[in-house]
C-alpha cells in the first residue's frame, strides 16, 4: 500500500502541476474558457472575475501539485484536492453529457479533450486522490518539515509571477496555430487525408397530435400519410477532420471578403488585433498611431482587425483618431490570434513573423532596425 499511495502521489502531482503551467502560460485563454461555463450556467456576472479566477486555479494546481509531490500537510492538501477534483469531475460530466463545452480547457491549447474525455480523465484523477485521501495519515514528507514549507512557498511565488508574466505579456510557449513561424495559409488547408463529416438526411413530420417526429432514409413510417412534412436535414453525426484554421476571415463593412489579398501579400504588414474595441486598451492608441502613421510613410501596409458592430468601429476610430482602416472578422478567431487587446502582428506572405502585446508595443525604430530594414 506504501508503494500504491506513493505512485499516485507521484501521478496527481505531476498531472496537477502540467495542467497547472500549461494554463498559466495562457491565463487569458483559461479565462475565455471559464466564460464559456458562465454562460452554460447562466453566471455571465461572473465574467468580470474570469481572469482573477483563471489566474487563482493555475496557481492552485501548481502549488497543490507540488504539495503533493513533497507530502507537506497532507491532510490539508488531500482535502482541497478532493473538493477541486469533486467540482471539475461535476463540470467535466455536466459539459460531456449535455453537451455543452467541446473543450474543458484542461490542458489549454496543448492537448484538446472531447468531452468524454475530459470526464474521463478527472474519474481517473478521483480515485488517485481517494487512494492518497485515505492514507493521507500514512504520508511522510520527502523532507523535513521546514524544507518542505520552503519548496511549497517557492512553488507560489514561482507559479504566481509566471501567471501574472504570460498575462502581461504574450505566452511563453505558443500552442495555438497562429503561433510566430506558423504559416496562416497552410493552416487554412485541411490535413491530408482529412475524413469530411459524417451526415445522414433526416425528415421531420408533424403527426396528428401536433408532435414532430424525426425519421431517416430507411425508416420512414408505414402510415405517412398520417404525418405531415416538416422539413428536411442533414444531420452531422460524427464530425469530420477541420483544418487548424478554420474561422479566420478578414471582410469590410459591405460584406466584402480581402482574406487572400492580404495574406498573400510578399511584403511585411502590420495587422493590430482588437476582439472587442469597448474593451480595448486606449492608453496605447498613440502609440498604435505613431507606428500606423510612420508605416504609412514608408509605404508599409497596417490596417486593424476587430469584431465590433462597423459604426461603433467608426466612433472608436474618431474618438481615438485612427488613420488607418479597420477590417472584421470572428471574435473567437481574434481572441485565439493573439491574446492581448489590442495586441500586434507582424505578417509576411501570410507568415506570422512576430507578435507584440500591448505592454511590449513596439515603435518605428525597432521593428525598422529588426524586420523591415527600410
Amino acid at each position: 500500500m506504501k508503494y500504491l499511495v506513493t505512485l499516485c502521489r507521484i501521478l496527481v502531482g505531476v498531472l496537477f502541476i502540467i495542467s497547472g503551467f500549461i494554463k498559466a502560460n495562457d491565463t487569458l485563454g483559461f479565462s475565455y474558457k471559464l466564460d464559456e461555463y458562465f454562460l452554460v450556467f447562466n453566471m455571465s456576472f461572473m465574467s468580470s472575475f474570469s481572469v482573477a479566477l483563471a489566474q487563482f486555479i493555475c496557481v492552485a494546481e501548481i502549488v497543490l501539485g507540488v504539495a503533493t509531490l513533497v507530502g507537506w500537510r497532507m491532510n490539508l492538501v488531500t482535502w482541497l484536492l478532493m473538493l477541486m477534483i469533486v467540482f471539475f469531475t461535476f463540470l467535466t460530466f455536466y459539459s460531456a453529457y449535455f453537451n455543452v463545452v467541446k473543450d474543458c480547457g484542461c490542458f489549454g491549447d496543448a492537448l484538446k479533450l472531447t468531452p468524454w474525455q475530459s470526464f474521463g480523465k478527472d474519474v481517473v484523477l478521483l480515485a488517485l486522490i481517494l487512494i492518497i485521501f485515505v492514507w493521507r495519515n500514512k504520508v511522510k514528507p520527502l523532507f523535513e518539515l521546514k524544507k518542505t514549507r520552503w519548496v511549497v512557498i517557492f512553488a507560489l511565488f514561482a507559479s504566481s509571477i509566471f501567471t501574472y508574466y504570460t498575462y502581461a505579456h504574450l505566452p511563453v510557449i505558443d500552442f495555438r496555430p497562429y503561433a510566430i513561424g506558423n504559416n496562416l495559409k497552410i493552416g487554412m488547408l485541411p490535413p491530408p487525408n482529412a475524413r469530411p463529416d459524417s451526415v445522414v438526411i433526416v425528415f421531420k413530420y408533424k403527426a396528428k397530435d401536433g408532435t414532430i417526429k424525426e425519421f431517416g432514409m430507411n425508416n420512414l413510417p408505414e402510415d405517412l400519410e398520417n404525418y405531415e412534412f416538416v422539413d428536411r436535414t442533414d444531420k452531422v453525426i460524427r464530425e469530420g477532420d477541420k483544418p487548424k484554421i478554420h474561422d479566420f476571415t478578414i471582410v469590410d463593412a459591405d460584406g466584402h471578403d480581402y482574406t487572400q489579398e492580404f495574406l498573400n501579400n510578399p511584403e511585411y504588414s502590420f495587422m493590430l488585433v482588437a476582439y472587442d474595441l469597448k474593451k480595448s486598451n486606449t492608453k496605447i492608441q498613440s502609440k498604435v498611431n505613431q507606428l500606423a502613421e510612420a508605416c504609412s510613410k514608408h509605404k508599409v501596409q497596417f490596417f486593424g482587425l476587430t469584431s465590433t458592430v462597423a459604426a461603433e468601429t467608426d466612433l472608436f476610430r474618431h474618438e481615438n483618431q485612427n488613420m488607418f482602416d479597420y477590417y472584421f472578422c470572428d471574435g473567437t478567431a481574434l481572441k485565439t490570434i493573439i491574446r492581448s487587446n489590442p495586441g500586434l502582428v507582424l505578417l509576411q506572405n501570410g507568415v506570422v513573423v512576430s507578435m507584440w502585446h500591448y505592454n511590449d508595443f513596439p515603435s518605428w525604430d525597432d521593428v525598422n532596425k529588426q524586420y523591415l530594414k527600410k
